[in-house]
């Protein structure tokens, strides 16, 4: 905790010599790349706070199809702590590492062909403060949590469209995966009510979309005794042992409940061999022992310490000593967190939006156990919405990629999605059909096409 003091004051020192704005950068080459880049590419912070005491860093790519109609994707990252720079380089943006073309001396980056950027534009964001290159000039304002994150979050697009006029009429969708499941709902929904209130900029929202979403911290953990029976990692004698003396509730143990404990110790016998992102995968458990489980995070914590990079992004020297894929202080277990994991369930806020003109998509992957899909269903299901089309496949290459219902109320939709074979990071195992299936419901709101 002393060497975290002594380093937050030396960027104090540092910042309070640099001269603060809302500062952006275009950008037309990548170290690692060759030719010029697919589209428009900035980065750029925005000053959020009363004293513009939090940096925001946040990485923008214009759609490569028709920018100026496109939708415009707010997404944000899993964790909480997983910087923009990961879902921008190995699920949804337009480049890639290569891990077959690369060495820890020379990084090779070459085209996703499955980007999203090909018909949207994305803006990529590091948060919380503290996460990737964002930053605080004070202690406190390094201190963060649900709450502040999804106001944050809110007042970061208020100011970022006011430096991009050009964009606010371009459909706006809040997205994101994992654990911004908590948070998207929030920030959506401050979004309409800052609206309601007349608020500006006004913020041309449409909706949301979530990937793998953790929508309550009791449902979605206790969902996986379900999941795992109806994957056949668990028989039948457990599961029903387990539904019999544990009254519904699989994650708060009873010591007591010596019938509940045993039937819990023997579900996780048989799943902590597993690998929970996706069961299907192998389980990588020592990830210094066996670094091919590991090549990409080594890649990108390699590329994005590079000073050279670090330069071309237009990072501001000296006030992040060492970029990281995993920031230890937002753990939950960890003693040093300056996070508060103070949101139990964005369910309710899922709810009220119901009331809006609001289009939502939630995906599973469907070999998922971290958040499995049926205590996504679980919670959709309690919104008690019509069913416009029930449960049915949906195709990529003639191929069954996955299952789909759509709800709508009044002027309200939302489709759940399962991807077939994927796990928790849906683009990563499946990036093919998690392009199809967003940019299909995408392009059928924006521009009024069915599919």
């Amino acid at each position: 905790m002393k060497s975290t003091y002594i380093r937050l004051s030396l960027l104090m020192i540092i910042v309070h010599l640099t001269p603060f704005s809302n500062t952006k950068s275009i950008i037309k080459n990548l170290p690692g790349f060759h030719g010029d880049l697919p589209s428009a590419f900035e980065t750029g912070y925005v000053e959020v706070g009363d004293n513009n005491e939090a940096q925001f860093f946040y990485y923008f790519v214009e759609s490569q199809r028709d920018p100026s109609r496109d939708p415009l994707l707010l997404y944000l990252t899993g964790g909480p702590g997983t910087p923009a720079l990961y879902p921008f380089m190995y699920q949804i943006g337009p480049l890639t590492i290569s891990l077959e073309r690369s060495t820890k001396d020379n990084i090779t980056l070459e085209l996703n062909p499955n980007a999203l950027t090909k018909a949207a534009s994305i803006i990529f964001l590091d948060l919380p403060i503290g996460v990737g290159f964002s930053y605080a000039t004070t202690f406190e304002a390094s201190k963060s949590g649900d709450s502040i994150l999804a106001l944050q979050t809110y007042e970061f697009l208020k100011k970022w469209l006011s430096m991009h006029p050009r964009f606010r009429n371009n459909p706006l969708y809040i997205s994101g995966i994992s654990y911004m499941g908590i948070i998207i709902p929030v920030v959506t929904l401050e979004v309409y009510k800052g609206n309601e209130h007349g608020n500006q900029p006004h913020l041309n929202i449409k909706g949301y979309f979530i990937i793998s979403p953790l929508t309550d911290k009791f449902s979605d953990f206790n969902s996986r005794l379900e999941f795992a029976h109806r994957l056949a990692l668990i028989s039948d004698d457990i599961y029903n042992s387990a539904k019999e003396s544990c009254h519904g509730n699989y994650v708060d143990k009873d010591l007591n409940n010596v019938l509940c404990s045993s039937a819990l110790q023997r579900m996780d016998e048989c799943t902590s061999g597993i690998n929970p992102s996706n069961i299907l995968e192998p389980l990588c458990e020592d990830l210094d022992t066996d670094p091919t489980c590991s090549l990409d995070r080594i890649y990108l914590e390699v590329w994005a310490n590079d000073k050279d990079v670090q330069k071309a992004l237009h990072v501001r020297e000296g006030t992040v000593k060492m970029w990281q894929l995993d920031n230890g202080n937002f753990h939950r277990d960890s003693e040093n967190t300056t996070y508060s994991f103070d949101i139990f369930s964005s369910f309710v806020y899922h709810k009220l939006l119901v009331d809006r003109n609001c289009q939502v998509l939630i995906i599973n992957g469907d070999h998922d156990m971290t958040f499995p899909y049926v205590g996504t269903m679980a919670w959709i299901t309690s919104l008690n919405l019509p069913i416009e089309n029930p449960w049915a496949p949906w195709f990529v290459r003639n191929q069954v990629a996955g299952y789909r219902t759509i709800y709508r109320k009044n002027g309200y939709s939302l489709m759940h999605a399962t991807v077939k074979g994927a796990g928790h990071s849906v683009p990563v195992y499946k990036p093919e059909e998690a392009s199809v299936i967003i940019n299909s419901w995408l392009t059928s709101h924006t521009y009024l096409r069915d599919y």
